[in-house]
């Protein structure tokens, strides 16, 4: 039932999306030459609504093509509307460059902005209210998708544990087979594994899912043989899931798949490109624009006690690479500098350097890191030698870190994990960062970072 369900709602989200799509265009229309003053027609309404038509096909078709359309139960609600914005916002560029090479150059502007705008925003509230509406439906036991569970070792509870816990996502657990019988597990037990196909016939699960522990690996055909003859759909949840990301990639080697543990977003050269222009352009821009509020620091260190005024102290970075950071001085010369802690009172801080790290204007020289390419604005905080040969066999995941350049700032700094706070989460938010790395995740934290009151001198070390 739960197909037939599926079938019909994508059939209606995929029409009212094109009636949302084109409606938009005649409401910009009365908006911006009806409603807002100034506006001159230099096109009629007959002429935007045939443009209309094509640009609603062709939006519809790639937005089908993209899986805009496949089920969303699992998928966070802002990750939908990430791929919604980025379509739209793709398929606006294509017309306004498809106009342009047709010299179609009398539609208005500032009507086309509008009409991008409503689509987007329309097309975007009527995703959310159906989220809402799905959600309590399935909490109130409506459109909910049943699976049986093969297994009742660690990694069927693990994942029967997460489904119950996520209710609004309408999992509904029917039982579980596994060759004994447990009462740890809390759903009815229906069986062995020789009674499987049997018990597929006759509950007939909307999926199954195989969460087998090692020992049962042999178990893999024999489960795959009954899912394929009782025609039910089968998801196989790794052996080795808990040492996986939640963000993997599949390669195939003439004919041999190849799973990556871990996908890095990086390593695409189109994403780290956008990347690195965002580091040389943004610090290029802020080494010009405050450059006169970096020599009144240059001058402030210079009188504040005898020493250099830049600090360098060897940092690891990507691939584990040694290289030296750069900041103000803002402590006294002493023989602690690489490996002692400093906190919010240190007596080794001069009265100028608790200042500039009061305002964290002693990481200015780091945007000169930034340029030459040894850091990223955004990134993992990097650490000195002494602390990555400690954390590294005392933390889990530690080194991977340095898959990317460290940065300025980054997701566990804005999260208020800086100074002396826990290394375990702090590398569970850098690992995050890498893992679901976006141009927009990095403006995100730099706006966070500049405006969310959450940033200060994490650098414990001087």
């Amino acid at each position: 039932m739960i197909k037939e369900n599926q079938q019909l709602l994508n059939r209606l989200n995929v029409l009212s999306d094109g009636i949302i799509i084109y409606l938009m265009l005649p409401v910009a229309f009365w908006l911006r030459f009806s409603v807002l003053k100034d506006g001159v027609k230099t096109m009629g309404l007959q002429s935007y609504l045939r443009i209309g038509i094509y640009f609603t096909l062709f939006e519809l078709f790639v937005m089908i093509i993209t899986g805009m359309y496949r089920p969303f139960r699992h998928v966070r609600l802002r990750y939908e509307f990430g791929q919604l914005w980025a379509i739209c916002m793709g398929c606006f560029l294509l017309l306004l460059s498809w106009l342009s090479i047709q010299h179609q150059d009398d539609y208005s502007r500032q009507m086309m902005f509008l009409y991008f705008v409503l689509s987007v925003g329309v097309l975007t509230t009527k995703r959310f209210v159906m989220r809402q509406i799905l959600w309590r439906l399935r909490a109130n036991g409506y459109n909910l998708k049943h699976v049986i569970i093969i297994g009742n070792g660690k990694i069927a509870k693990r994942y029967l544990y997460k489904i119950q816990d996520e209710i609004t996502m309408g999992y509904h657990p029917v039982g579980y087979v596994a060759e004994e019988e447990t009462e740890e597990i809390g759903i009815p037990w229906l069986g062995g594994f020789d009674r499987l196909e049997a018990v597929l016939e006759h509950r007939k699960p909307d999926e199954v899912i195989s969460a087998i522990d090692s020992q049962e690996f042999e178990r893999t055909p024999q489960i795959i043989a009954a899912c394929e003859k009782t025609g039910c759909k089968l998801s196989v949840i790794p052996i080795y899931a808990e040492y996986m990301s939640g963000n993997q990639q599949m390669d195939d080697l003439d004919g041999i798949p190849l799973l990556n543990v871990r996908k890095i977003p990086l390593d695409n050269l189109a994403n780290a490109f956008l990347k690195r222009s965002l580091d040389i352009l943004g610090s290029a821009l802020i080494l010009i624009v405050f450059s006169p509020l970096m020599l009144f620091c240059a001058i402030g260190v210079k009188h504040s006690s005898p020493g250099p005024i830049i600090f360098a102290q060897k940092r690891i970075g990507r691939n584990k690479e040694p290289f030296m950071m750069y900041k103000f001085r803002s402590m006294r010369i002493n023989d602690s500098q690489d490996t002692g802690w400093s906190g919010k009172t240190d007596s080794r801080k001069t009265r100028f350097g608790s200042f500039i790290r009061k305002y964290s204007l002693d990481e200015f020289p780091q945007f000169w890191n930034v340029l030459k390419g040894d850091m990223s604005l955004v990134g993992p905080r990097p650490e000195v030698p002494f602390y990555v040969d400690q954390f590294k066999e005392e933390v889990p995941r530690y080194m991977l870190k340095h898959l990317v350049r460290p940065g300025i700032t980054g997701w566990a700094q804005v999260n208020g994990l800086r100074g002396d706070t826990s290394i375990p989460q702090r590398i569970r938010l850098d690992i995050y960062y890498i893992e679901n790395w976006s141009l927009w995740f990095d403006l995100k934290i730099l706006f966070r970072t500049v405006f969310g009151g959450q940033f200060k001198n994490d650098e414990e070390i001087n």
